[in-house]
């Protein structure tokens, strides 16, 4: 396998609108994420993804662009952005941007003139198709809830959205589209960023046919889900943007793409495929999902757990690589998801980093995720500001839902959880801003934030920052081969990570309740070992079985 500095990275994802306020306008901005910076660096991560920051109307907070070229006005200019990237760049870190090419906003200029008449010349820069019987073209049904249609009225036909009606789709098939879009992406990386993460970019070539799809019950992606993930010209479009573009740079790219499976993980990850480096999947994310999706909220199951990442991280192997995540700018917070958020937040916080930094593959920390962050219990609808959570909320209501059940699929599920802003201080507005924050601020702040945890040795921060400096000192972290332990065991996650004569044991207990663990026979007794890192105080010497208290992680690293 070839060694690279993507794989031996940290990343750590901004998302701008909540991380720090500069001008005290209520929400961040370019200006506010300089100010952190020596933050970021202190805490030892190498890659910054900086979630969108394009010029946007914000129906999407941001994944709605409207010039590709452009600095949103809220966040600063792009003589900002250049100080942001010379910045990063003087404290040895990296930039990733995120990249959007799956769909635009209906204020981009394209779809302006697109949408004008049939024989526009940027009429074919989206996805446009006649009515069928006085209805939408097929059954597809939009993400953010409804039709994955809109009408327009100028050319009685419609237009393709996948997402929200003001995010229209590209149409990728169009050779002078994929163009102009190459042409973007060189000319930011021609400013000197480090790479992409790609939005649903699985989600750009779709089945020509538009065939009606099969409704099924309980997928978050509903009928037409199959024809427009992983389509028929993903490989052709993913190599010809290699080739034209992102082979020309030594950059990172991450592509976010909603059901794929190993097996085509390893065909866009592969070294010899010339596509991406990694992608992001969905699968242990959709855990506590039930029969009727997302806000179907059901308990999870850490044997289900356990099969999802050793299926991924030995499928892989060394044909593709991992990109490791518990949390993003979509996703609840880990600690109150798959931990513990009160009694034992900060230990189960630690349990989970060990967990997934001990894994193979690159691992993403989101802001505030080292703070060990909780999510919010908001009191009323008017509270939450994110799109997909409101058309939810109206459409369960329309249909006669129970307030107080939505509410508490909210509580755990809504994309609002990792969007409240950065606890920096115990201030006003967890210190911000000092205006009045776009979203409010968790009540929580006062226990829970950057300054208490930089001033505490054994805060949550320090410990990830431990990991991260482990990762930098062993190289078995990063390129050691994965072996799962107790597949069964319904409260321990354990498992080996081998490199030439040395061994890691990676052992967390997932459970509020003491647990024993018993040494695998090819380790035990083993005087050549020591402890790397634990959530607990042990200075044992040798490795015999030994009881994991609750949530209790531990590594130990042997030599053969």
């Amino acid at each position: 396998m070839n060694r690279t500095w993507w794989k031996e990275s940290v990343i750590y994802q901004i998302y701008p609108r909540s991380f720090n306020d500069s001008d005290n306008d209520g929400i961040g901005d370019i200006p506010g994420i300089i100010e952190k910076l020596d933050y970021l660096q202190e805490l030892g991560i190498d890659v910054i993804w900086l979630s969108p920051v394009y010029q946007s109307p914000n129906d999407d907070n941001g994944y709605d662009i409207s010039d590709y070229q452009a600095i949103m006005d809220e966040f600063g200019t792009m003589e900002d952005w250049d100080l942001l990237l010379e910045e990063i760049h003087r404290r040895d870190m990296k930039l990733i941007m995120d990249l959007v090419i799956n769909h635009t906003s209906d204020e981009h200029v394209w779809f302006m003139e697109s949408r004008k008449s049939h024989d526009n010349p940027y009429r074919d820069y989206y996805i446009w198709r006649d009515g069928k019987d006085g209805k939408e073209p097929n059954n597809w049904e939009s993400i953010f809830s409804g039709s994955a249609w809109q009408y327009n009225e100028r050319t009685n036909d419609y237009y393709l959205h996948l997402f929200s009606k003001k995010q229209p789709d590209l149409n990728w098939e169009n050779p002078k589209l994929r163009k102009d879009i190459y042409e973007m992406i060189r000319w930011w990386l021609d400013k000197g960023i480090d790479g992409f993460r790609m939005d649903v970019i699985n989600f750009i070539s779709k089945d020509q046919a538009y065939p009606d799809g099969d409704v099924v019950d309980g997928k978050p992606y509903a009928s037409g889900a199959k024809y427009f993930m992983n389509g028929p010209n993903i490989h052709d479009y993913l190599n010809e943007m290699n080739r034209e573009v992102l082979s020309d740079y030594d950059i990172m790219t991450v592509g976010e793409m909603p059901g794929v499976s190993p097996e085509e993980a390893k065909l866009y990850t592969g070294e010899d495929r010339n596509e991406l480096n990694m992608v992001f999947h969905f699968e242990h994310m959709d855990l506590d999902s039930g029969p009727d999706g997302k806000w179907d909220v059901k308990p999870w199951s850490l044997v289900e757990m356990k099969k999802i990442f050793n299926k991924w991280q030995l499928d892989l192997g060394n044909e593709g690589w991992n990109s490791l995540y518990w949390n993003n700018h979509d996703q609840p917070r880990v600690v109150s998801r798959f931990g513990n958020d009160s009694a034992y937040r900060e230990t189960s916080a630690k349990m989970l980093a060990t967990t997934l930094h001990m894994m193979k593959g690159t691992p993403y920390i989101y802001q505030g995720e080292e703070l060990g962050m909780t999510n919010v219990n908001f009191n009323s609808i008017e509270e939450y500001k994110d799109i997909e959570t409101l058309n939810m909320y109206n459409e369960k209501i329309e249909n006669g839902a129970n307030v107080d059940r939505i509410m508490e699929s909210l509580h755990i599920k809504s994309r609002d959880n990792a969007r409240t802003p950065m606890q920096w201080s115990g201030e006003t507005n967890a210190g911000f801003t000092n205006g009045t924050p776009w979203i409010k601020v968790n009540p929580n702040y006062k226990e829970i934030n950057a300054e208490q945890n930089t001033r505490n040795p054994q805060s949550v921060y320090h410990y990830y920052r431990d990991l991260i400096k482990l990762r930098k000192e062993h190289g078995i972290i990063v390129y050691g081969e994965y072996e799962p332990l107790l597949d069964e065991d319904e409260d321990i996650f354990a498992y080996l990570r081998k490199l030439e004569n040395e061994v890691l044991l990676v052992v967390n207990n997932f459970s509020g309740e003491e647990q024993h663990f018993i040494i695998p026979p090819e380790v035990r007794d083993n005087q050549k070992c020591n402890l790397l890192i634990s959530n607990y105080d042990h200075y044992e010497d040798r490795l015999q079985d030994f009881h994991l208290q609750p949530y209790e992680s531990r590594v130990y690293k042997i030599r053969l």
